[in-house]
């Protein structure tokens, strides 16, 4: 089959990260043929001037429509897409200059109706965005869930840098309406279809993430929120890893209060753990105050998640709410 890719860039009032992107673009190794799909999901500041700016160069069909959501955005810029193979980015993201040759080498070499890549931090980005990096990629913090060689046979994709066949996105008809966690939820749908997934490590992207700390925190206590939803929906897919970050939290809550009647060892093997991570993203971004600000984002995140998590598991896992009434704030009305 010869492939022909779309890629599918749902955008919210962020022309300048789309300007950013559309230049990553432009540095591509030729000769591969592609479009670009930029659907505008109801921004009040656009970015067309940017597209218009720069469509000579490059293959851009643009749309504009109402604010429904990613998940509805990606659907939509899918359904009018020209090729055969989709490609979905966030406007936050900067491609290197190889990444179109190594997805078309990935997947000649094993093809799958659905794989995901990975994300790095670019020299470029600012300190907060390599420590939030390095916490949500890091093997020490996630284990590999955001990207993993071992994982390769059951890698549920992250939306930020995914592909999707056609013949996938037709049969389940894209992604829900729940955000975040539409990435996982299209994933589980489509193994359950008989749909293979894969982890493709060097079809990487830079993803920037205009982040604070604040920010931070509210997305990774919504990504534990959805994850007792999607274990819900899916029971077959419930993992023991998912309850690390509440095991953490109980293990620093516990410490601390040990240390308070001179129990020392459950500090100290915190702290040792904490070293650990320090060591660990020094020796990865050759930058001491990233080390130090990873250290911050470790705890934001696990915090973070943990409580999303224990918040969701009860009202949606114990007393059995739905979820939709419960958390109206993580579904998009379409």
């Amino acid at each position: 089959m010869q492939l022909l890719f779309s890629f599918i860039i749902p955008v919210y009032n962020r022309p300048n990260e789309i300007l950013e992107l559309l230049e990553s673009f432009l540095i591509q190794e030729p000769p591969i043929e592609y479009e670009i799909v930029i659907v505008e999901d109801g921004s009040t500041i656009t970015s067309k001037q940017v597209v218009d700016n720069i469509k000579s160069q490059l293959n851009i069909s643009y749309y504009y429509k109402q604010n429904s959501g990613p998940g509805d955005s990606r659907n939509f810029g899918m359904q009018k897409a020209k090729g055969n193979y989709f490609i979905i980015l966030d406007s936050d993201c900067i491609l290197p200059k190889d990444y179109v040759i190594e997805l078309e080498k990935n997947l000649k070499a094993k093809y799958v109706d659905c794989f995901g890549g990975p994300d790095a931090a670019h020299h470029s980005f600012t300190n907060l965005q390599k420590a939030i990096n390095f916490s949500m990629t890091s093997f020490i913090t996630t284990g590999g869930i955001r990207g993993n060689k071992n994982s390769v046979n059951k890698f549920q994709p992250r939306s930020f840098n995914m592909g999707i066949s056609k013949k996938a996105f037709n049969a389940t008809q894209g992604f829900g309406r729940i955000h975040p966690g539409e990435d996982p939820d299209l994933s589980i749908r489509l193994w359950n279809l008989g749909f293979d997934t894969a982890f493709f490590e060097t079809v990487y992207v830079y993803h920037k993430r205009r982040i604070s700390w604040s920010k931070f925190y509210t997305q990774v206590k919504k990504f534990g929120m959805v994850r007792p939803i999607l274990n819900t929906w899916h029971p077959s897919t419930k993992k023991i890893t998912y309850w690390f970050p509440i095991a953490f939290v109980l293990a620093f809550i516990l410490s601390v209060l040990a240390a308070f009647f001179n129990l020392m060892l459950p500090i100290y093997l915190i702290l040792g753990y904490y070293i650990l991570a320090f060591i660990v993203a020094l020796i990865e971004t050759k930058n001491i105050i990233v080390a130090f600000q990873s250290l911050i984002a470790i705890t934001i995140q696990f915090f973070g998640y943990g409580i999303g998590f224990l918040k969701s598991t009860f009202f949606v896992g114990i007393l059995k709410r739905n979820p939709e009434k419960q958390f109206p704030k993580l579904f998009f009305k379409i």
